[in-house]
């Protein structure tokens, strides 16, 4: 596209100052013909741009030039206004902030740019939490993103299941997961994950900290996921299932979970059946998870499991057999 080639090389002689039609061509993977042309085409826009002929020559600004445009290529125009998720903003206290940063860029664009950008803004929405998910109350979110932005310990009342307690953290990061926000903080030397709509209070005090450098947020999140995910897994029960119908776990089963049973099925019998072991949280959860599938699915081990899905399966058959 070539305004996004004239952003670029408008960009390229910002920065590095006089550059030669040869630099130009092979950055910009065009002919040094057509580097000449889009220098014509900036000088007829309104850019004060020239070449120098000779030996110690090539292209370049007039001396204290500089463009509005900030460095932004069309594809990342197009990330400002895709990235910014205006819930999650506002949450943050930075609704406006967003908004006036977004008509900021818009202005910086050229006409050509800025068309493209707001057709992207028109046609892509993003809607973070998923299906009939009521987003979490969190009205201490704004304490602890103010802790957060200036690296202040925070002081916190924090609501478990069977008590509260008191931390003094340093919030080292926000994550939003599916619709629900969670901080990442240190206590003490321990990094931990708390889900902020149970933060019952939030202080940031006066005492401010040191992050850790080596510290990655979503490095350290991914990471942790994955060992709560796996920590969740607490039984596993050995099963056939008909391959035919093996897409079906994903429907009432962890992504996780699914994904470790996947990895210990065995090629189909001849009867198309495969043997696999699914884990779950509890017993409970496996068999809602499997009796989805039907008569397409035999749970082989544990006993206890298999007692229980027989009996549900025979209660099943009472309320709806009539005879």
């Amino acid at each position: 596209m070539r305004a996004s080639r004239l952003v670029q090389l408008l960009l390229i002689l910002q920065t590095r100052g006089r550059t030669t039609a040869g630099e130009l061509a092979k950055e910009l993977e065009v002919s040094i013909r057509t580097v000449y042309r889009d220098v014509e085409a900036l000088s007829a826009a309104g850019v004060p741009v020239y070449s120098e002929p000779g030996r110690a020559g090539g292209v370049r600004l007039v001396d204290g030039y500089r463009t509005r445009l900030t460095g932004l290529t069309t594809d990342e125009a197009d990330a400002v206004l895709l990235a910014g998720l205006p819930g999650a903003a506002a949450d943050l206290g930075l609704g406006t902030v967003l908004a006036t940063a977004q008509l900021k860029v818009l202005a910086a664009l050229p006409p050509e740019l800025r068309g493209r950008a707001t057709r992207i803004a028109e046609r892509v929405h993003i809607d973070a939490p998923g299906w009939f998910h009521r987003p979490d109350e969190t009205p201490t979110l704004n304490a602890v993103a103010d802790g957060l932005w200036h690296d202040r310990k925070l002081r916190v009342r924090y609501g478990r299941k069977d008590k509260v307690v008191h931390r003094t953290l340093d919030p080292l990061g926000l994550v939003m997961k599916a619709g629900t926000w969670y901080l990442v903080a240190r206590d003490g030397t321990a990094i931990r994950s708390y889900r902020v709509s149970r933060i019952i209070s939030a202080e940031p005090t006066d005492e401010s900290f040191d992050r850790p450098t080596d510290f990655d947020l979503s490095t350290h999140w991914s990471t942790a996921a994955d060992d709560f995910a796996q920590s969740m897994l607490r039984v596993r029960a050995r099963c056939r299932i008909a391959a035919t119908h093996l897409r079906m776990l994903r429907l009432m089963n962890e992504p996780v979970a699914v994904a470790e049973a996947l990895a210990t099925a065995t090629e189909p019998d001849a009867a198309g059946w495969v043997e696999l072991t699914l884990p779950s949280e509890s017993y409970e959860v496996l068999a809602h998870g499997l009796l989805p599938l039907g008569e397409y699915a035999e749970v082989l081990d544990p006993p206890e499991l298999r007692a229980r899905v027989a009996e549900t399966a025979g209660r099943m058959h009472a309320l709806y057999n009539v005879t």
